[in-house]
C-alpha cells in the first residue's frame, strides 16, 4: 500500500512520527511536506494530498493540522475524496468499514501521539464492507 502524507505547521511533529510508523509497518510513503514547524497553508498540502489519491498514484492519504478540521474541509472539497476527522479508534475503524474514508484527518495538537498511532494502525487495517455502504456512497457521487 502507498500513502500520501501531508501537513502543516501544526501537524508536522505528528507528521514526522506517523511517516515513521508507517514505514516500519512496511507502508510505502509519499511525504508530501510541510517539512518545518514554519507557518504554511494547510489547504496546499491537503490538495497535494488528493491529487494523488484522486489519480490513483496513493490508496489512501493522511492530513494532520492543529486540530484536523482544516484538512478534512480542504480535503473533502475534492471529488471521490471521503475525508473522515478521527479521534480515536472506533470512528477510525467506522470510516474505513462503513464510509470507506480513504483520507484520514487528525489533529495534533488536540490528540496523544499514542492515540493518533493507534487511529492510523486501526485504519489501515480495517477495509471497506460494502453492502449497504456501498448503496450509501454510490449517493454522494
Amino acid at each position: 500500500m502507498k500513502i500520501a502524507v501531508g501537513s502543516d505547521h501544526g501537524g508536522f511533529e505528528f507528521k514526522e512520527q506517523i511517516v515513521r510508523f508507517l514505514a516500519a509497518a512496511g507502508v510505502e510513503v509519499e511525504d508530501v511536506g510541510c517539512h518545518s514547524t514554519d507557518s504554511v497553508d494547510y489547504p496546499r498540502f491537503a490538495d497535494q494530498v488528493c491529487a494523488r489519491v484522486q489519480a490513483g498514484a496513493c490508496e489512501r492519504g493522511i492530513l494532520i493540522c492543529g486540530t484536523g478540521i482544516g484538512m478534512s474541509i480542504a480535503a473533502n472539497r475534492h471529488r471521490d475524496i471521503r475525508a473522515a476527522l478521527c479521534h480515536e479508534a472506533y470512528t477510525a475503524r467506522m470510516s474505513r468499514e462503513h464510509n470507506n474514508a480513504n483520507v484520514l484527518c487528525l489533529g495534533g495538537r488536540v490528540l496523544g501521539i499514542e492515540v493518533a498511532l493507534d487511529i492510523v494502525g486501526v485504519w489501515l487495517e480495517t477495509e471497506f464492507a460494502g453492502g449497504r455502504h456501498q448503496r450509501r456512497l454510490d449517493m454522494l457521487s
